[in-house]
């Protein structure tokens, strides 16, 4: 009898704080960021096919590198990275084509691309797609993700002021470049 109040006054062991999974925690992220994640990717690589598959190779790094990744809150601009930088080889790749003569073809129009994007957002799209690659990857963290200059900086690697300098010189380019098409 003794025994048996010990054992119903004692308070049951805490148990360790359960780690979400890497599964839950990554589908979790696809559901939320997806989409938002392969605009940025397509603003930068202008075709939806090949910023689908960035962004699908950066969920599938996640998961893949899970246990090594040292801070799970910090998923999200991770993520942001990993597109960046498969943006950036698919822009390397291109260019090592260019230099041996194969073009690529650019994105066709599709009527649904036309109806999702007005004549106003193609010249936009137009114009940001012309800029150099640091100011356009720039000019979409800062403004269409909404970042701010310090996270645009992680994203990029960069500096503050580099960012800074980067986007204005981008937001001139683009004043004149929307200017000129009028």
């Amino acid at each position: 009898m003794q025994s048996e109040r010990n054992v119903m006054e004692d308070p049951p062991p805490e148990l360790p704080a359960v780690e979400p999974s890497a599964d839950a925690t990554v589908t979790e992220l696809f559901k939320a960021h997806r989409l938002g994640l392969v605009r940025f990717a397509f603003l930068l690589v202008g075709d939806q096919e090949t910023a689908e598959d960035i962004v699908q190779d950066a969920f599938a790094a996640v998961h893949h590198r899970w246990r090594r990744l040292v801070d799970h809150d910090q998923l999200l601009p991770y993520l942001r990275t990993v597109v960046l930088n498969g943006c950036r080889a698919v822009h390397r790749r291109r260019a090592i084509a260019r230099r041996f003569g194969v073009e690529r073809e650019v994105p066709f129009w599709s009527a649904e691309v036309q109806a999702l994007l007005g004549e106003t957002r193609r010249e936009v799209f137009s114009a940001v797609r012309d800029l150099s690659r640091r100011q356009r990857e720039a000019v979409v963290l800062r403004y269409y993700l909404d970042l701010s200059e310090a996270e645009t900086a992680a994203v990029m690697g960069v500096s503050r002021g580099t960012v800074k300098s980067t986007v204005s010189r981008a937001l001139s380019a683009l004043a004149v470049k929307l200017e000129e098409g009028r």
